[in-house]
C-alpha cells in the first residue's frame, strides 16, 4: 500500500507519548485514504544536533534495508517545514514491556513467551544472516501486532560485522541496555563480541518476560558488570530456583526481594509459579558465559520450547486478555480517553528509530542539509 510522504494525507488522532529522550513526539495517526492506523514520530530538526540527526538517519536507513515479517517495517518519512515525520505501522498491543507493566506484572504466561520468542528468533536469524548484530534486544523492543505476532524493533544500535569476526566498541546510548548486554560486550577485551551476544540478550529478555523484571535490575552497575564477567548465569525465578534470602543463598547467586528488580513482584508470588524444564534449559543455554557455548538463533528455533507452538491450538490474542489492542474499530473511543491506551505511549516511544546520513536520492526521505 502506498503511504504518501505528505502530512496532509494523515490525520493526527492523539498524542501517544514521546521518544528520543523526550525530544520527539509520537502521534497516533490515521492514513486518510486507507484508514489504516500508524505511529508517527515527530522530530523538530531545529532542536536537533548533528549527532541526533545522524542517529535518526541511521535508523531510517537500517529499517528500510531490512524486510522481514518479524521486524518493525518502515512506512515512509517526510518533512513539513522543520518537522520530520517518520511513519511506522501501529502495533496494536504495544511492547512487551507495556504488557508487563499494565496487565501481567508477575510475568507473561509461558505459552505467550514461546510464541513471542519464536517470532523474535525468526527476525533475529534474518538479521544475523545479513551479517548484522542487533545489540539491544529487550522487552521494550518487542512489539506485538494486533494479531498477536511479535516484531523486533530497537534497530538503532544495530551494527555490521563487515567481514570482521568480532566487534569491540560499545553501541551509542548503551547505558540503557547494560542489563541485557552480554559479558563479553561489557568486558571490552581484545576478543570482542559477535552475534552470540544477541543470544545472551535473548536469555535475559526471557527472564524479563517470565518474571516481570529484568535480572540485575536493582544491582549496582559495577557489581552487575563484575558478576556477569565472573560467570554468574541469570536464571528464571520460580518455586524451583527462588529461595528465602540468606548469606548462603547470596553466595550461590540467589537474590533477595530487595535485589530481584525494580517494582518486582514479592518473592512469595514468584514461588507460586513453576516454569517447564524446557524453558529453564533455553534460558540456561542462552546465558552461558562462553559465547561459543551458546546456540545460534536457528538452533533455538529448533529447541523444544519454541517448537511447541506448532502443537498449541490457541490464539495468542486470547492468552493476552484482558489486554485489548488498538484497532480502527476502537481508536475513536480510545482517542477520547487516553487513559485507556494503557502503556501504548511508552511502548511506541521505544520503537527506537535508527539513523544514517540523509539521502536525497531516496524518493520518500527528504531531509535538509545540516
Amino acid at each position: 500500500m502506498n503511504f504518501e510522504p505528505d502530512l496532509k494525507q494523515y490525520t493526527m488522532c492523539s498524542v501517544l507519548g514521546s521518544c528520543f529522550s523526550d525530544r520527539a513526539i509520537v502521534f497516533l495517526g490515521k492514513h486518510n485514504k486507507s484508514g489504516n492506523l500508524v505511529a508517527m514520530k515527530n522530530f523538530n530538526l531545529d532542536t536537533m544536533s548533528k549527532t541526533d540527526c545522524q542517529l535518526i538517519q541511521d535508523e531510517i536507513y537500517n529499517t528500510r534495508q531490512l524486510m522481514h515479517p518479524n521486524l518493525i517495517p518502515y512506512v515512509t518519512s517526510f518533512l513539513d517545514k522543520s518537522q520530520l515525520y517518520v511513519v511506522f505501522p501501529l502495533m496494536g498491543y504495544g511492547s512487551c514491556r507495556d504488557l508487563l507493566r499494565n496487565h501481567f506484572v508477575e510475568g507473561l504466561p509461558e505459552t505467550v513467551i514461546a510464541f513471542v520468542l519464536k517470532d523474535v528468533l525468526l527476525g533475529l536469524e534474518y538479521i544475523h544472516n545479513k551479517g548484522l548484530i542487533h545489540r539491544a534486544i529487550k522487552a521494550s523492543h518487542i512489539l506485538i501486532r494486533a494479531d498477536g505476532h511479535a516484531c523486533l524493533s530497537g534497530l538503532r544500535t544495530m551494527c555490521s560485522l563487515d567481514k570482521r569476526s568480532n566487534l569491540h566498541s560499545l553501541p551509542l546510548q548503551s547505558a540503557n541496555n547494560l542489563n541485557w548486554s552480554s559479558p563479553e560486550m561489557l568486558e571490552q577485551n581484545l576478543l570482542g563480541y559477535n552475534e552470540k551476544s544477541d543470544i545472551y540478550s535473548i536469555g535475559i529478555t526471557s527472564c524479563e518476560l517470565a518474571n516481570g523484571f529484568v535480572p540485575f535490575a536493582e544491582t549496582e552497575t559495577t557489581l552487575m558488570l563484575t558478576q556477569k564477567v565472573k560467570g554468574l548465569i541469570p536464571h528464571l525465578l520460580d518455586c524451583t530456583t527462588c529461595y528465602p534470602y540468606d548469606d548462603n543463598a547470596a553466595d550461590n547467586g540467589y537474590q533477595s526481594e530487595e535485589t530481584i528488580g525494580m517494582n518486582a513482584a514479592p518473592v512469595s508470588s514468584v514461588n507460586t509459579r513453576m516454569f517447564t524444564e524446557a524453558f529453564h534449559n533455553l534460558v540456561e543455554l542462552c546465558c552461558q558465559r562462553d559465547p561459543e557455548s551458546r546456540p545460534s538463533a536457528l538452533d533455538l528455533l529448533a529447541h523444544t520450547f519454541t517448537k511447541q507452538v506448532k502443537r498449541i491450538n490457541v490464539k495468542v490474542t486470547d492468552l493476552l486478555r484482558p489486554a485489548v489492542p488498538l484497532l480502527k474499530t476502537n481508536v475513536a473511543e480510545i482517542s477520547d480517553d487516553l487513559a485507556s491506551v494503557g502503556g501504548m505511549s511508552q511502548q511506541l516511544s521505544d520503537l527506537d528509530l535508527l539513523t544514517y546520513a540523509w539521502d536525497f536520492d531516496h524518493n520518500d526521505i527528504i531531509v535538509p542539509t545540516l
